[in-house]
């Protein structure tokens, strides 16, 4: 039979996990450690501590709902951009430019034609210096040249043609639209049927109308800039 004394010491735990409970116990214990120190072993030493549940099934809050909701929102819209900026790459064939293509002779004019991608729209400026509306038909072309990138925009002067008598003045400036060497659209005296201001928006949509350009090409939208989103 055990004596009094031996019946109040404590059982000590044996084993790696027994001491380390027991040295917590000792430190939560001792005098001189601060009282928010015990608390905190305490939590250490009992995991199952009663205000954990109450932190787990404590109700969110309308801000950190609202936070959550937007982080999950830009992470869906995100991963929608990258898809069709894939698809994009997937479905986007041949060569692809940025600038408008000066031909300088009727050889040039023959061979950008005959040897353009089967895919490529290549779109023609026929042009003479001082002819009223050609110099403005010209700074179109240079901005829808970058939109539309997978189309070859180029300019010619009618006298570098070798063709000078068919394309007079009164003709000036022509447009002719080719795919796979075959002449797609003959448009004679483009200004004629615009405003006398116009813009290349306007020459986009007389194009646009007869089918004779191809969908823009993939930008970003303003929402996926302010989501970070970057465009290689």
């Amino acid at each position: 039979m055990s004596s009094p004394d031996e019946d109040e010491v404590p059982a000590i735990q044996t084993g790696p996990k027994g001491v380390i409970n027991d040295w917590k116990k000792f430190k939560c214990e001792d005098q001189d450690t601060p009282p928010s120190k015990k608390e905190l072993l305490r939590q250490m030493s009992n995991p199952q501590s009663d205000d954990i549940p109450d932190r787990l099934n404590r109700k969110m809050s309308i801000q950190e709902f609202e936070m959550i909701a937007e982080e999950d929102e830009k992470c869906m819209h995100c991963c929608r951009f990258l898809r069709r900026k894939e698809m994009h790459k997937r479905l986007s064939f041949g060569p692809k430019f940025d600038s408008v293509v000066e031909l300088d002779s009727a050889e040039a004019f023959l061979e950008v034609i005959e040897k353009a991608h089967r895919l490529t729209l290549v779109i023609v400026l026929i042009y003479e210096d001082g002819v009223k509306g050609c110099e403005a038909l010209n700074s179109c072309l240079d901005c829808l040249a970058t939109e539309y990138t997978s189309s070859k925009f180029c300019h010619i002067q009618a006298t570098a043609t070798g063709a000078g008598e068919r394309f007079s003045d009164n003709v000036l400036p022509t447009i002719l639209v080719y795919k796979a060497g075959k002449l797609l659209g003959n448009f004679l005296s483009m200004t004629q049927h615009l405003s006398e201001e116009f813009f290349a928006t306007d020459i986009e949509a007389s194009l646009s109308e007869y089918g004779l350009l191809p969908k823009k090409e993939f930008a970003t939208c303003p929402d996926e800039e302010d989501a970070g989103v970057e465009v290689e």
